[in-house]
């Protein structure tokens, strides 16, 4: 049996658009010249007795743990998670914490790229997508939700594009045993420009972050700005997504796989 593995991770790159401009990336190139006179100078020989007078190439990189595709760990939402589950709750799980076991699971694909930017997807247009692909959720799932999002990354107006998933359609999928889920898009809820827009109409505060913070209820894991979404089938695929395990962090950085037996 032929496996094929599908990268569905957005390439970190300084210099685009693909956060809001204070929490972009930067990434320091230092090639095999730059560094060999370093090296150099510490043995005590001249750059020429390098080969080719090269020694190493190092990348120095800022980043905070929510550039590039990462995995939010319930402590990003809330300190507290499982207020549903158990009286009181309890403390949040930090990314260091979450267990592997839910990383590495079957996958399904949610097709909402024909949704408006902006839009709150809701738990009846879920159950609609599920029965168009004839899925029905089982527990530990990865459900991954195919925006527009992704078609335009690193462009001006990524980060107001792609629907969210609201407060009621997070908790339709924690409530059936999901734990984790991903988007290609910069949030898992709507775009911050559109949820403004409707607390300032409404004045109802609720509205921001409602997807998120359905963490508090029940604790889950989200991927943001993955890619390549429209590549993979609607299920009969497996997510790979292990965090980097950074101490006590609300997020790590992943290289977010989806493995296909052909």
């Amino acid at each position: 049996m032929a496996r094929r593995i599908i990268d569905i991770s957005s390439t970190l790159k300084a210099g685009i658009a693909s956060d809001p401009p204070h929490m972009r990336p930067q990434i320091d190139y230092r090639d095999h010249h730059v560094t060999a006179q370093g090296m150099a100078e510490y043995m005590g020989v001249p750059v020429d007795a390098l080969p080719e007078g090269e020694y190493a190439a190092v990348e120095q990189v800022n980043i905070s743990t929510h550039n590039g595709t990462h995995l939010d760990a319930p402590y990003h939402y809330f300190s507290r998670m499982d207020e549903a589950l158990v009286p009181g709750g309890r403390p949040s799980m930090r990314i260091d914490e979450v267990p592997l076991e839910w990383c590495f699971n079957p996958g399904v694909k949610l097709d909402f790229r024909d949704r408006p930017d902006g839009h709150v997807v809701q738990p009846g247009e879920v159950e609609a997508e599920l029965a168009r692909i004839g899925h029905a959720i089982r527990p530990f799932e990865i459900v991954v939700v195919n925006t527009r999002a992704a078609s335009r990354y690193g462009e001006d107006d990524y980060i107001d594009t792609g629907c969210g998933m609201g407060k009621a359609a997070t908790m339709w999928l924690l409530e059936r045993g999901v734990r984790v889920v991903g988007t290609d898009a910069w949030s898992w809820d709507a775009p911050f420009s559109h949820t403004r827009r409707r607390v300032q109409e409404t004045g109802d505060a609720s509205l921001i972050w409602e997807g998120h913070r359905a963490g508090r209820e029940i604790g889950y894991c989200h991927m943001e700005k993955l890619s390549n979404l429209e590549s993979l089938p609607a299920d009969g695929f497996t997510v790979a997504c292990f965090p980097v395990k950074i101490h006590r962090a609300s997020a790590g950085w992943t290289r977010a796989v989806a493995i296909l037996e052909d």
